[in-house]
């Protein structure tokens, strides 16, 4: 089976370079993440209380770590341990809330429903940047309406502080909301409010109007509704980044951040524009993100142009090249 993933790994690689590439749309604003103990990134919040500071975690089986990192130096300045949350079991996303507090979310599942429910955990962003620090977290726990299912994105909204996340598929992915206030003496049951498409994260805008979610070959941004749910959509042209797992607006909303996974790994600047037109309408009937979510592959669309094929094409390969890896390289989880 190993030999199948160097196959399909090799033939992506390929067919990528068979793919014109889209603008360079990343400035120099970005860093690199140094801390050799951060291999597999996936989360990006950036800091309420200390500028130019992100905070990020390892995918599963590192412990109940989260990393406070510079974006300066893309040197780590703290690690927090987190007490009484149990052993984390694949730490997916991270976000922080209108209450200053950080939201860690171990919800991710590989086998796509092996676990009746999942983890958020909550601490109070620190004051004081320290080396090591361990924090007191609140663990709740969390269960669909709809049934078990993979997710790697949680976002707190910064008004209202409800807290959200979009599951993880490539043809049935859904937004999911949670209870007006998380409760951790009871179960938290999300329900289903909208389809979106492959997403491995996803943030709000610091003022709230819009809502990011970036896959694997592509990101779009969404104008938020009101009373909370997903309008018009606008696919951005955000550049490629390999195993694409985490994205945050900057504290002033100009940017967004954009992270991957692995060792060394390089957070992109991705400056945004307020989409012109913004309203919080209805979705736009086309592309992906629409409210069919039928076919929906993460690819992007122009049509049947040879980009689109290509990249199409790109896209199943890729995903069977993941699909793979996570199953027999991790499968210790």
């Amino acid at each position: 089976m190993r030999s199948l993933q160097y196959v399909a790994g090799a033939a992506a690689t390929v067919l990528f370079a068979l793919v014109p590439a889209g603008p360079a749309a990343a400035d120099d604003g970005g860093f690199t993440i140094k801390d050799p103990r951060i291999t597999e990134s996936s989360g990006l919040a950036a800091s309420r209380l200390h500028p130019g500071i992100y905070w990020t975690h390892n995918d599963s089986s590192d412990g109940p770590y989260v990393y406070a990192v510079d974006s300066k130096t893309g040197q780590t300045v703290a690690r927090v341990t987190m007490r009484g949350v149990g052993a984390p079991r694949d730490v997916e996303a991270i976000s922080i809330g209108p209450d200053g507090d950080i939201y860690v979310g171990d919800i991710g599942d590989n086998l796509d429903g092996s676990w009746d429910h999942v983890w958020i955990y909550r601490f109070p962003e620190p004051k004081q940047l320290k080396k090591e620090e361990t924090v007191h977290a609140t663990q709740f726990t969390v269960k669909y309406a709809d049934g078990p299912r993979n997710a790697e994105a949680l976002m707190v909204h910064p008004k209202t502080g409800r807290v959200y996340i979009a599951s993880k598929n490539q043809t049935k992915g859904g937004l999911y909301v949670g209870p007006t206030k998380l409760s951790a003496s009871k179960t938290n049951v999300f329900r289903r409010i909208d389809d979106v498409p492959w997403v491995t994260d996803g943030a709000f805008s610091p003022d709230g109007k819009q809502l990011t979610l970036r896959g694997y070959l592509g990101a779009e941004s969404y104008d938020w509704k009101p009373g909370g749910g997903l309008g018009t959509e606008h696919e951005l042209g955000v550049p490629f980044q390999g195993q694409a797992e985490s994205v945050t607006y900057t504290p002033d909303g100009s940017a967004l951040m954009m992270g991957s996974e692995g060792a060394q790994s390089r957070v992109l600047r991705f400056p945004v524009e307020k989409p012109k037109g913004s309203d919080g309408g209805s979705k736009s009937s086309s592309g992906r993100g629409s409210s069919s979510g039928a076919g929906d592959d993460g690819a992007g669309g122009s049509g049947g142009s040879p980009t689109a094929w290509g990249v199409g094409v790109f896209a199943v390969l890729f995903l069977l090249f993941m699909g793979v890896k996570r199953l027999f390289g991790r499968g210790r989880r």
